[in-house]
């Protein structure tokens, strides 16, 4: 068995970009049937590595094996003949075609120019079956949920027969409940031999499901491990090169007075008849940490939306520190001292295209010391702000203030809105989803520092989906079910369970 060649070797890749070398002399190694996690900080060259694998990007040095014979990707094409697939971070399908037809695009059956859909459709039908992917063959994928996207890309690699699958943080976007149907499917595929990479930065989910871990930092490979002989503080020490704390450290909240009132507000839905946001009424007080949490889907968006002015409200009133701001302007509610971290920071956080110091001013361009009075932006002082805030966050990029966002990886970019954000000196932060797709190093950074905001006497609302972030970072909890608030819990006294009967409305309290 020793002797078995591996099925996908790479050997000291070298792959170089601006400013930056993404990979540097990494080798991996990935056996038949066993699930291989890549694990590493935002920025280390995980996805770079992956899509070398995948040939969206060529390597300047260095070469790949499949089986013990040398072969060449030069394109996604070469690698789905050799039997690669790949699911990536930011799903790739065609929004108003159906699931049935993004899984056959590309090798479609026809005859004489006539799409043949019904073998398709047996063979898709078989596939959900023995892998336990159950999805809609006729749903429009813009109709479908997160979860099922994903299912979809994941049938769309099996019905090509692929044989190495590459899962590019595949647990970023999930509920709770979808990571654990991922993650048995996963282990379906490495039994029924086919042999899975793993990128993530999730210590939790490597425990659980891989058998083999290779380490990258800062581009370079750092080692591979046994996941059964290791410890997540040893796997997370590996990846960051330093002890990491998990538990957040906070005193006790001393709210003063209250900066957030939001008044009986409701928000009208874009998928039902029903209310997004139902008559939900709460407070925000300078010195604590409130935190909404819920299933994805259960109207915590739309009520950020309607607080932040991305979206009008139907009724009820928003009220920030004392005025009436339930129909002011985003740029109001900004100078008022509002700041919003989104939970999709390519969509409402970041313009990708500019640079990272045309972004880091995004908000104050128009303020005297970024702009003379004839309207002429004043470039040195922009850039001496950017990089400033890139030294104290520790933003890290290719090329410094002039770095495209688009290059960054995803942590590096949420740590810039971060900083753009916190550096406003705001009286209000809103913080959705701060630590999604983050990695633990990063994730104890932000904590931190959204707890000393707290600490500095400001309010903070804290929406979350990672219920140990719920329950360490916050010190009070509301639950939305369906639109409506249905529970004040106290972190303190709560359980993991009673806020997950919360959560699944299950339970629910009876307003006095």
């Amino acid at each position: 068995m020793e002797n078995t060649p591996y099925a996908i070797e790479m050997i000291n890749i070298t792959k170089r970009f601006p400013g930056i070398v993404a990979n540097d002399k990494v080798t991996l190694q990935l056996k038949r049937g066993e699930i291989h996690a890549l694990l590493g900080e935002n920025g280390a060259g995980k996805s770079t590595l992956m899509s070398v694998l995948f040939g969206m990007y060529q390597a300047e040095e260095g070469e790949i094996r499949k089986n013990g014979k040398k072969v060449k990707i030069d394109s996604p094409n070469d690698a789905s003949a050799l039997g690669i697939g790949m699911v990536h971070q930011h799903f790739k399908m065609v929004e108003c075609f159906s699931v049935l037809e993004n899984i056959i695009l590309g090798v479609e059956d026809t005859k004489l120019g006539v799409l043949r859909k019904a073998k398709a459709r047996e063979k898709v039908v078989e596939l959900s079956k023995r892998y336990g992917l159950s999805v809609d063959p006729d749903a429009m994928i813009e109709d479908i949920s997160v979860g099922m996207q994903q299912r979809t890309e994941i049938l769309k690699m099996l019905y090509r027969d692929n044989e190495i699958l590459i899962f590019d943080e595949p647990t970023a976007v999930l509920t709770p409940q979808e990571i654990e149907e991922l993650l048995a499917i996963m282990r379906n595929l490495a039994a029924e031999g086919k042999s899975i990479l793993f990128i993530t930065h999730k210590l939790n989910e490597i425990l659980a499901v891989a058998d083999r871990c290779t380490v990258l930092r800062k581009g370079k490979y750092i080692g591979t491990v046994d996941v059964k002989d290791c410890t997540r503080a040893q796997l997370s020490r590996m990846m960051v090169g330093r002890d990491v704390e998990f538990a957040v450290q906070k005193e006790d909240a001393k709210p003063g007075e209250t900066v957030l009132e939001v008044k009986d507000l409701c928000l009208a839905s874009k998928r039902s008849k029903r209310n997004s946001v139902n008559n939900v009424s709460f407070t925000v007080r300078a010195g604590e940490i409130v935190c909404i949490a819920g299933i994805e889907g259960n109207g915590q968006s739309e009520l950020v939306y309607g607080i932040t002015g991305l979206e009008g409200v139907l009724s009820g009133s928003v009220h920030f520190c004392g005025e009436d701001i339930t129909h002011a302007t985003i740029r109001k509610r900004s100078l008022l001292g509002m700041s919003h971290i989104p939970e999709d920071r390519h969509k409402h956080g970041l313009v990708l295209d500019y640079t990272l110091e045309d972004n880091l001013v995004l908000q104050r361009y128009f303020e005297p010391e970024f702009t003379t009075r004839a309207g002429v932006l004043r470039r040195s002082n922009i850039t001496a702000y950017a990089e400033r805030l890139i030294d104290s966050f520790d933003v890290r990029s290719g090329q410094g203030a002039e770095t495209v966002t688009r290059s960054m990886s995803g942590g590096n970019q949420q740590r810039a809105i971060i900083a753009r954000e916190i550096d406003k000196d705001p009286r209000l932060l809103i913080a959705v989803q701060p630590t999604r797709g983050i990695d633990v190093g990063a994730i104890e950074y932000i904590h931190k520092q959204i707890v000393a905001e707290r600490d500095s006497g400001k309010a903070v609302l804290l929406v979350s989906l990672e219920l140990d972030e719920v329950m360490t970072v916050s010190d009070r909890i509301l639950v939305m079910y369906e639109g409506e608030i249905v529970g004040e819990l106290d972190p303190k006294t709560t359980t993991v369970e009673e806020l997950g009967l919360y959560m699944a409305g299950v339970k629910r309290e009876v307003k006095q």
